[in-house]
């Protein structure tokens, strides 16, 4: 098949590339690198700047490249908004897309209408980016903005007209199938997140000759609050506080992708999304590598997966106390950690690996094809 992959969060579509390509598909990835993150892709359109100049340039280098989007068997976009441009201006980039190729198909992959709107019914998730039971997160200025950008507005309508136009949608995460499968039922498909494991086995480190154990953050300024950043790292800072001999914190600021996966090798936990169900991309990237993430692990991630036995994930509810109670248990039981890198590793090769994901993306593509 030929194939086309627009747009990209956490490395998912170059991943999912990767695998699609060793299975012999001919892909072609387009992106902006997921800003500052610099994900590979073979072609390049990023907006350098919300400028005017920036903003005439990233509009014409979109209809220099509109004639490599054509002819393609499939065409999955990341995200109703798949190029840096204002909704109003998306919706003919598809009506182009759907005219000149044959199958389109949306990935349910994070921000957008569904997912926001889902949230806030304060029914579907016990907590989540924008409820925790009854009470809103709405007004708090990390949300704010995208309630407003996603709610009764031109986003919304455009993620509502290309959901029911596309011919599928797929969901990565538990939580983004529960947003779109009851809207979609025939359309909604769950295939994990895909990730390349190591080959090189020193990354798969043991605890058993270490005595600190060293937790590593990854940092966003921009979304430190909104991913819960900010109350994990509070919690651990008390048990550094209170461990400062057996534990260690490193830091990693708005890092390239390849120069923060160099880093996280020197750790042994990964503290991510606090408020979430199960473990995205960064926490999955991690976990192939040995390290165990302290995330989201509730027993819906494992149902939608069919895993029994493995659970890996150190689940943490959005609490300061919950997360350090969790995090000190990880100090005070360094015994029960090798077991714990060692099943983070079996839960990858499992549930995420890139071909047997990649695989599961064939066979729906070969669905709708035929």
């Amino acid at each position: 098949m030929k194939i086309l992959l627009l747009g990209e969060y956490s490395n998912v579509h170059w991943t999912l590339a990767e695998g699609l390509r060793t299975l012999g598909h001919d892909v072609t990835v387009i992106s902006n690198g997921d800003g500052w993150k610099n994900y590979k892709r073979d072609i390049n359109l990023k907006r350098k700047s919300l400028g005017l100049f920036d903003s005439i340039k990233y509009y014409i280098d979109i209809l220099k490249t509109k004639h490599k989007m054509k002819g393609y068997d499939i065409v999955q976009i990341i995200n109703p908004i798949f190029f840096d441009l204002r909704a109003c201006r998306m919706r003919k980039f598809y009506d182009f897309l759907r005219k000149n190729n044959k199958k389109i198909v949306l990935g349910a992959f994070g921000m957008d209408y569904y997912w926001v709107s889902t949230c806030i019914d304060c029914k579907t998730f016990r907590y989540s980016d924008f409820n925790i039971g009854n009470r809103l997160r709405i007004d708090e200025p990390c949300n704010k903005p995208f309630v407003d950008e996603w709610l009764a507005n031109e986003k919304a309508d455009l993620n509502k007209y290309i959901a029911n136009d596309c011919d599928a949608i797929v969901s990565g995460l538990y939580e983004y199938d529960c947003c779109y499968r009851p809207h979609y039922p025939n359309k909604t498909t769950y295939i994990p997140f895909p990730i390349k494991l190591s080959e090189d086995k020193s990354t798969r480190m043991s605890l058993e000759s270490i005595n600190k154990v060293r937790f590593f953050v990854g940092i966003q300024k921009s979304r430190n609050e909104y991913k819960g950043t900010d109350i994990m790292l509070r919690a651990l800072e008390r048990v550094y506080k209170q461990y400062p001999d057996q534990c260690e914190i490193i830091k990693a600021e708005n890092v390239p992708f390849d120069e923060y996966s160099k880093m996280i090798l020197s750790s042994d936990v990964l503290l991510d999304q606090l408020y979430s169900y199960t473990p995205a991309m960064n926490a999955l990237l991690a976990m192939s590598k040995g390290l165990i993430a302290v995330s989201g692990g509730e027993p819906e991630n494992y149902t939608i997966l069919n895993e029994t036995e493995l659970r890996p994930i150190i689940n943490v509810l959005p609490d300061e106390d919950d997360c350090f109670n969790k995090m000190e248990w990880l100090v005070l039981n360094k015994s029960q950690l090798p077991k714990l890198k060692s099943d983070s590793i079996e839960y990858i090769k499992r549930h995420h690996d890139y071909i047997k994901v990649a695989k599961r993306y064939s066979d729906l593509y070969s669905q709708l094809l035929s």
